[in-house]
């Protein structure tokens, strides 16, 4: 069977398989960004604290992801096949990832822009979301642009324990001694991180305009 053969009888599983990985790649980035913001913030804040929080979030990015896919249902009462299991496990390596980013973004804030905010009248929770914030956002987005090219790698690796995404697309190509699948999926994860990357690109773009364009 050609390739172009092969593409039409197989585009619509192709499509299911991108969705699949898609919502297994974007919601742990979302969630593991929603927990680092507090936890960074503590980080800024109390700088004893700031080591501890970094050297574990480092020791949980060390873990093997594939152990973790397997271990996670015996911790949470989830079956081996439930995608549920990779979103947990790429929130964590998310939320270790970013954490650092975020208390570091927030620690390059200016002692006399926090000075000025406050003079102006904003309490803690405003200078958060309207001073430093903004300026902690270039860091922040650099780490997510890592991170979620790291995820839609990582992703594919569940589907060594029967998890459909693009990664099935490999296993069923080595089982059946078939290269296109593998070429099929190496291709789409390819195009899905650089879309993505791209998409973060722009993000920081509109969330910074402050910056030089080289620089957002």
């Amino acid at each position: 069977m050609g390739f172009l053969d092969w593409m039409s009888y197989n585009a619509g599983r192709v499509g299911e398989l991108t969705l699949a990985h898609l919502w297994m790649t974007l919601t742990p980035t979302f969630i593991g960004l929603l927990l680092a913001l507090p936890v960074g913030w503590f980080a800024y804040r109390h700088r004893r604290a700031y080591p501890w929080i970094v050297g574990i979030g480092g020791l949980l990015y060390t873990l093997p992801s594939l152990a973790v896919f397997i271990i996670l249902p015996m911790v949470v009462g989830t079956r081996i096949l439930d995608p549920l299991n990779v979103v947990i496990a790429l929130s964590v390596y998310t939320f270790a990832l970013l954490v650092r980013s975020v208390a570091d973004g927030l620690a390059s804030v200016s002692p006399e822009t926090n000075q000025a905010a406050e003079a102006m009248g904003m309490n803690g929770l405003q200078r958060f979301f309207r001073v430093q914030l903004p300026v902690a956002t270039p860091v922040i987005l650099a780490s997510m642009r890592v991170i979620v090219v790291t995820n839609v790698s990582i992703v594919s690796m569940a589907a060594i324990i029967g998890v459909p995404q693009l990664g099935s697309l490999f296993t069923e190509g080595f089982s059946r001694r078939q290269t296109i699948p593998i070429i099929v999926g190496i291709g789409v994860c390819l195009l899905l991180a650089i879309v993505l990357d791209q998409l973060i690109v722009r993000t920081s773009k509109i969330l910074t305009p402050w910056l030089p364009k080289e620089r957002a």
